[in-house]
């Protein structure tokens, strides 16, 4: 596979790197930092690769009227782009309009044309710009305070800000027809808005993602990937291998050694020790989809991938884990499995039969299939509970895409989730406490899970076997939605998740190809 080091990644040997106000040297993603304006008081800048995280210290007497004074720690980019970050100031601060964030720039000028979306120190989230070289700042207040997450992306000259507390949805504020031109400075900054004061900020799970070209052409054209994982005690995120192909559905295997995952039609073993990838023998099933899953025992991966065969129609294969020659299991397509029971008798799928999704039942040996769900809607997504006595599903039967349980013989079917997102692909944690799920935003067609979007994975804890009733936690904001979490992929130990996010080279188009 062709892949290459990850920018981050590769700043990761060097452990900690520290510099002083005006600094051109690399700095974890970044080109370089300095004191924007007149500052009385230096700045600096400083990553420890260890906790992935930024700290930045700085002066200035503000970020307003016709020009500015702060710490800036800046990459030069063209194009599009996705900026996101968790950022917090350190301290009770002096001032309460101290403020940190994300700015993209023009110039490194104190009066250039600029664009930042800023969290304050009292808790206002603002997005501030210069429509041009000294004019005065305007504003746009988010309707919410107190913003930790802070993400800023450009689509051509229109710029949305999307702020939110951690574990909520985003809430977004848009600027249009503001012209800084296609080369710029993008980065972190702070501003202490006090001359006399110097303040600390820090940054974490930064994120510089180049999004799909805009009208690409879904299924043929493809931009990379990062394989990431994410811990739920500190809910932090860590990339561990980014590839320019696309690279879907990550399982965790049981033994805790390696992710299984497709790409181009192949499946792939990553060995989490060495952090490189190895091609998994599946003799004649080469389209396969990412819609794979490991037995309970870790002993057998079920397989979905078309064949010209069956009218190039999904087929669901299982094979040992260690690779070698798949067998059949399902008779006719479409198959797309998601779920083995526990005892590794049964294999459950979501099925196309009679222009009718429904969610079947096979056993794993194959022979003949049991329908277990008959609403006229999409449903999909089946998966069983840790002991078996529920497969958990989603289905559009309710309007948006919702999540549902239903007892493992296909009675009692109810539903779990009830709200404005498109929910998708609950996956249940192996103590079987807990549910992390793929939400998409209303603008997506309820029975579609496409690629680069914005989406959410979510966190519902299940109490004595039951789901909680409450509103599902935000783990993640992530660019990535088909092949993110589409199959289960919790650690064994049930604390943490592995997930696709995407993003083109930092410094090349998206690529082609299948």
């Amino acid at each position: 596979m062709n892949s290459l080091a990850y920018p981050r990644v590769a700043i990761v040997l060097l452990c900690l790197l520290t510099a002083s106000a005006t600094h051109a040297q690399p700095l974890g993603l970044f080109d370089g930092h300095t004191d924007v304006g007149k500052v009385k008081k230096a700045g600096s800048a400083r990553y420890d690769a260890k906790k992935d995280e930024y700290m930045l210290t700085g002066a200035g007497y503000n970020i307003w009227f016709d020009h500015d004074e702060f710490h800036f720690l800046w990459k030069r980019m063209k194009g599009d782009f996705i900026l996101t970050t968790r950022a917090s100031l350190i301290g009770k601060g002096v001032d309460p309009h101290r403020k940190v964030g994300w700015m993209v720039r023009s110039s490194l000028d104190s009066n250039s044309a600029h664009i930042n979306a800023a969290e304050h120190g009292d808790g206002l989230t603002s997005l501030q710009f210069r429509r041009k070289t000294g004019a005065l700042t305007e504003e746009v207040k988010a309707k919410m305070t107190g913003a930790d997450v802070i993400q800023l992306a450009r689509r051509g000259n229109t710029y949305t800000m999307s702020v939110a507390k951690f574990g909520e949805p985003f809430i977004t504020e848009q600027v249009t027809d503001l012209d800084l031109g296609d080369d710029v400075y993008v980065g972190l900054f702070i501003g202490s808005h006090n001359k006399d004061v110097v303040e600390q900020g820090v940054f974490s799970d930064v994120r510089i993602s180049i999004p799909a070209r805009e009208n690409f052409v879904p299924y043929r054209e493809y931009i990379g990937s990062n394989i990431e994982v994410l811990d739920l005690a500190t809910t932090r995120r860590n990339i561990l291998y980014y590839s320019p192909e696309s690279l879907q559905a990550p399982n965790w295997t049981p033994d805790n050694k390696a992710f299984i995952y497709n790409s181009n039609g192949k499946i792939y073993r990553f060995d989490l020790k060495k952090k490189t990838p190895a091609l998994l023998n599946t003799d004649y099933v080469t389209n396969n989809n990412n819609d794979h899953v490991l037995s309970f025992d870790g002993k057998m991966l079920g397989l979905s991938s078309s064949s010209k065969d069956h009218g190039n129609k999904s087929i669901v294969y299982t094979v040992s884990v260690g690779g070698g020659k798949p067998k059949q299991i399902t008779p006719v397509g479409h198959s797309y499995l998601h779920g083995w029971s526990p005892d590794g008798k049964w294999l459950v799928y979501t099925a196309q039969r009679d222009g009718e999704f429904d969610i079947y039942k096979v056993s794993s040996t194959g022979g003949p299939e049991t329908q277990l769900t008959t609403a006229k809607a999409l449903d999909d997504g089946p998966e069983y509970s840790p002991d078996g006595k529920y497969i958990y599903f989603n289905s559009t039967r309710s309007g948006l895409m919702q999540i549902w349980r239903m007892d493992a013989d296909g009675s009692n079917q109810i539903q779990i989730t009830n709200d404005e997102f498109n929910n998708w692909f609950p996956h249940i944690s192996p103590d079987g406490k807990q549910m992390v799920i793929l939400s998409f935003l209303k603008d997506i067609s309820p029975d579609d899970h496409p690629f680069y979007k914005q989406v959410y994975l979510r966190h519902i804890p299940i109490e004595n076997g039951q789901p909680a009733k409450t509103t599902p936690r935000v783990l993640a904001y992530i660019y990535g939605g088909q092949g993110t979490i589409n199959t289960p992929s919790w650690s064994p130990d049930s604390k943490k998740l592995a997930f696709i996010s995407n993003s083109a080279p930092l410094s090349a188009a998206p690529t082609s190809g299948k």
